[in-house]
């Protein structure tokens, strides 16, 4: 019982902001999973209303350039803006952790580098740096997500690393050095659980920068590719609707910046709930 209350307890403890960015952040994650078989039309029902139509019952979204309908293309889209987003912020807050974990507690010419290849490809502006990658390799899906990545788990080992080369120097990892324990079990057990929830919360703002650069990449012409669509694909394709205030413009743009408002939301929340824990726990 306590287990099944524990997630209650986890919203409740969040601020009011907080706790809508969560229920605006867990709709958008569930719309990725359901949201096909929750989609009133089919992807390519070509020809079902009038081009670029408006807000109808039959299309709440209105209608694309093609007659299809956006309510259900965002949805099926939902499953790339998220997915590929999602699935890519891990990646990048895994290599950059386990090069953080690797740099510290390894020798000192193979922390150096590290930190210095981790350096050159901060120096390089990360939207630079993502359509050199997709001009060069092209943009598949796995590639869309290689991409990502590898733009963002540098500012990932960033993180990482300031903070296994302070939890290095803690006593209690001294002591395992000194009980003769190797580096990759002080790593794994005395630094890295230590590093979880700091790096949980790099990895949402990771998420929400790749969901933007993705969204760019896709606006561009460089992300998603037909058949597929993610919501900056509607965007695009649905340009020359723009001036004349059609929903197939303003319904993508809007999921975009629900659920990156969100999830900043929710977020931003984390560290202040933990700041008011501690300060009730000093108090």
């Amino acid at each position: 019982m306590n287990t099944l209350l524990l997630p209650a307890r986890f919203f409740m403890s969040l601020n009011l902001p907080g706790r809508i960015g969560m229920l605006i952040t867990l709709f958008w994650v569930a719309m990725a999973i359901f949201g096909t078989a929750l989609a009133p039309h089919n992807l390519e029902d070509i020809g079902s209303g009038d081009m670029l139509g408006g807000f109808s019952a039959q299309f709440w979204f209105g209608t694309d350039y093609l007659g299809r309908d956006i309510f259900s293309r965002i949805l099926f889209g939902a499953r790339y803006s998220i997915g590929l987003a999602l699935t890519a912020a891990i990646l990048a807050s895994l290599v950059g952790t386990l090069l953080a974990l690797l740099a510290a507690v390894a020798s000192r010419l193979l922390e150096e580098v590290i930190g210095r290849l981790n350096d050159a490809l901060l120096i390089m502006p990360g939207k630079i740096l993502a359509l050199l990658i997709v001009a060069v390799f092209g943009s598949s899906l796995p590639m869309l997500i290689i991409t990502a990545v590898f733009t963002y788990w540098p500012g990932a080992y960033r993180i990482a690393y300031a903070m296994a080369s302070n939890l290095r120097s803690m006593d209690y990892v001294q002591a395992a050095r000194l009980r003769g324990e190797s580096k990759w079990y002080i790593a794994v057990h005395d630094i890295l659980p230590n590093m979880v929830h700091p790096m949980l919360t790099d990895l949402g703002l990771r998420f929400v920068y790749i969901v933007l650069l993705l969204s760019g990449l896709s606006f561009l012409g460089l992300g998603v590719q037909p058949p597929y669509a993610d919501w900056g694909t509607l965007v695009r394709e649905n340009m020359q609707g723009l001036f004349d205030g059609s929903p197939a413009v303003l319904m993508p743009a809007l999921a975009i910046a629900s659920l990156t408002i969100g999830a900043n939301l929710f977020i931003d929340s984390l560290p202040s709930r933990r700041a008011e824990n501690r300060q009730k726990g000093v108090a």
